[in-house]
Order: structure tokens, then sequence, then C-alpha cells
């Protein structure tokens, strides 16, 4: 019996296939330069003094500042990520009625020449991870998003263009620029290329989770409690 070896179609007349989309990764991407200057500022304090605490790693050469999310100076960067991340869970069908977002972290990378940072994810009960870019340097490090499908990339197959973004890409990249802010559901694995320039590249990292809104009861007499 002969083989049967599918090969380009001809032109038909036959009905077209119909394409659907689902159980997309979804990255989203927001320029906010005026929070740049106040940003830098707190984020250059904390990485100083984390500098004064630990040895730069040869392997990693990166400094990671404490966690800054309390600082009352970003308080309208932080609102501005949460309202953003709940706008966001939101949009992509998840049931926010009775849920906010909730800051779990806010810390500031700087990644020296030759660091970079492994795909990783981030779970602990986050539901959106993102980064707020403040020193951009050409050939600095650009983060990379990865398919998180591990069925995907075992029956993967080489891709005819890998600078075309495609449904066969196993990876998208992003080029930074100061005052750039990036959002991803946080079981979206990532990664940050090695910094090939002379000069650091630095961006804030946070992690956004949810909490349950507070239950309001009406009493009797009309009071609202809470």
């Amino acid at each position: 019996m002969a083989e049967i070896i599918g090969d380009e179609p001809a032109e038909s007349t036959e009905p077209q296939l119909q394409e659907f989309h689902y159980f997309t990764s979804a990255i989203y991407q927001i320029k906010k330069p005026e929070f740049l200057e106040t940003a830098s500022l707190v984020a250059n304090e904390y990485l100083t003094n984390i500098k004064k605490q630990v040895t730069l790693n040869e392997i990693y050469p990166a400094y990671m500042s404490e966690n800054f999310m309390n600082d009352p100076r970003l308080a309208d960067f932080s609102k501005f990520i949460l309202d953003k991340s709940w706008e966001i869970l939101n949009h992509q069908g998840y049931n926010m009625d009775t849920l906010s977002t909730v800051m779990n972290e806010l810390w500031c990378q700087q990644h020296q020449k030759y660091s970079g940072q492994d795909e990783h994810m981030h779970g602990l009960g986050n539901q959106i991870s993102g980064f707020y870019f403040l020193e951009c340097p050409e050939n600095g490090s650009v983060p990379v998003f990865h398919d998180p499908r591990p069925a995907k990339k075992y029956a993967n197959v080489i891709e005819r263009d890998m600078t075309k973004a495609t449904a066969a890409s196993i990876a998208i990249n992003f080029k930074p620029e100061p005052g750039m802010m990036l959002f991803a559901n946080s079981w979206l694995t990532h990664a940050f290329t090695k910094n090939g320039a002379d000069t650091p590249s630095k961006f804030i990292h946070f992690n956004i989770g949810l909490v349950w809104k507070p239950q309001q009861v009406i009493a009797d007499n009309g009071a609202t409690i809470i």
C-alpha cells in the first residue's frame, strides 16, 4: 500500500479550515515615564544599602535589593500596578468582583556585565508578575518569556524563522526602555538574557497576589458592618 504524505496543498475550492486560538499566554506592555524619577530614586537607595551588605557573585554578578513595597514614596506607583493587575485578571475572565489585588513583592535588580537570570516563575500565591525598567543600555539584559506548555516543548518542530513570533515560537523577548512596564500571569516562566553592556541593566520587579474583599453587611439601622 502506498504511503500517503501531506504536502503543500494546491489551490482548491474546498471549504477552508477555520482557526481558533485558546489557552493563550498574554503579555501586557505600557509606557509610564512619569514614575521614572521617583522609582529610580527609591530603587537606587535600596540598592546602595544592599551593596554595603553583600559581595557581588562572580557567576551571576547582580544586586537584588530588599523588598520596598511599603515605601510611601511609591504609593502612586504601586496603586497603578495593583489597579492594572486587577484589570488584567478581570479582562481575562476571572471573577474579580469579590477579590482585590495586593502587592506581595517589589524590589530592584541591577545586572552587571555578563549577569542574567535563568528561566523561572513566581508561585506562592502570586497571580501577576512584571517589571518596570529603569536603565536599559544597548546590548543590555532583555526579558524573555517562555512557552509554559511542556507538551509543546516536547513535540516542537524546527521553526522556519526564529526572528518572527509565530505559533511555533517557544520564547518571546521584549526590548526594554526606561519607563516601560510589562505585566504577565505569574505562571508564565521568564528569564533575562546576559547583560552584554559595560553599564548595568536595572529594573524593578513586582509580584501581585489576591485577597478577599471585606464582606459588607447592612444592619437593621442602615449602618454598614464590615
